[in-house]
């Protein structure tokens, strides 16, 4: 038996969000001083750093809940399962149900609670529960549910990454332009088919690096707003990540009998355009190879970063072919990787 994606399903809310639409902020460091450079100017550098034109934003009636039952019940669709015979929901997230104009986060019932309820799922037996894995959540997500099928305490899981970002950013923070909403999920079957996870591989490095991404109070010093946001020290994480995630994707390579000339595409977390062209050409260094061509499909110039909803949105988006010059055969070799808040790592080797 080979554990298999099965189904596929995303959902992309329908607000854009366009680069001009923070033209009027006033941006501070982190030190709590006023930028003072032309906002124009500030866009365009981030532009230019991040690759992103425009994001998403859910409506205002949507939550985290809703966008991770819709992208579900399009995977439920494509696999063309019935959901009674699901065994495990898993959601991955980082900042529960968080609605417009607030940033607590609301996680009783756990979010695959909500879900399991809007799908209208009646089988007590199947498990709900939520991962907090940082950006690499959903990807953790598929590794645990491959060891419930693995071991056959599961025959079918559903693993959703979804998140409203935009409900938790400081709008004084330049950061804050590069977060998005958005959900993806997958259907895990054990199948008689060949391919599926071939391996995997997950690390958190918490001693030093816990607290590069953290919730903490607005740039602005001059507001009373007592609300905490997403906030992270992106020099540290870039570097970071440009260390670490390279070698986690080779390690879950080199466990296999696979080579690296066999990866006929590379589906990484949509953080930072530059930062992941810079992990993968690292990547391909740690081989002495240069990066082939189109190797790396993108989604964040126009979807930017939803954090867990990234990779299984960009994967359900290639094979519903609405990803340009982007297919996925069968037979063809991916490896998946992430990096995110913890600091945790991991990447995942798929034959389709």
């Amino acid at each position: 038996m080979n554990i298999k994606i099965t189904g596929t399903g995303s959902y992309i809310p329908n607000k854009i969000e366009k680069n001009n639409n923070f033209i009027n902020h006033q941006f501070f460091t982190e030190n709590k001083t006023l930028i003072e450079h032309n906002t124009t100017s500030i866009i365009d550098k981030f532009k230019k750093i991040t690759g992103i034109e425009e994001r998403r934003y859910a409506s205002d009636h949507q939550n985290t809940s809703d966008l991770a039952f819709l992208s579900a019940k399009k995977a439920i669709i494509n696999s063309k399962i019935d959901p009674e015979t699901l065994d495990y929901i898993i959601v991955a997230h980082n900042f529960g149900d968080v609605d417009k104009n607030s940033s607590q986060g609301d996680t009783v019932p756990s979010l695959a609670a909500r879900v399991k309820h809007k799908l209208k799922i009646k089988n007590p037996y199947c498990v709900a529960y939520d991962m907090l894995f940082g950006c690499p959540g959903w990807i953790e997500g598929v590794i645990q549910a491959q060891s419930f099928l693995k071991s056959n305490m599961a025959q079918k899981c559903l693993v959703i990454g979804a998140e409203t970002l935009s409900r938790v950013i400081d709008k004084h923070d330049r950061d804050s332009m590069i977060y998005s909403d958005g959900s993806g999920a997958v259907i895990l079957e054990n199948t008689h088919d060949s391919g599926g996870i071939i391996s995997s591989t997950s690390a958190s490095y918490t001693l030093e690096e816990c607290n590069f991404l953290f919730f903490g109070k607005t740039y602005n010093n001059i507001s009373n707003d007592q609300n905490r946001y997403i906030k992270m020290h992106g020099r540290k994480i870039y570097e970071f990540a440009l260390n670490q995630v390279p070698k986690a994707m080779k390690y879950c390579l080199d466990k296999t009998d696979f080579d690296f000339l066999d990866i006929k595409k590379i589906l990484i977390h949509q953080a930072n355009e530059k930062m992941d062209e810079a992990i993968v050409k690292r990547f391909y260094d740690l081989y002495n190879q240069k990066v082939p061509d189109g190797i790396m499909p993108m989604s964040i110039q126009k979807l930017g970063n939803s954090s867990v909803a990234t990779i299984p949105t960009l994967l359900d988006l290639i094979l519903k072919g609405k990803i340009k010059n982007q297919s996925i055969k069968k037979g063809d070799l991916l490896l998946f990787a992430s990096v995110g808040a913890g600091m945790n790592i991991n990447a995942l080797l798929y034959q389709f």
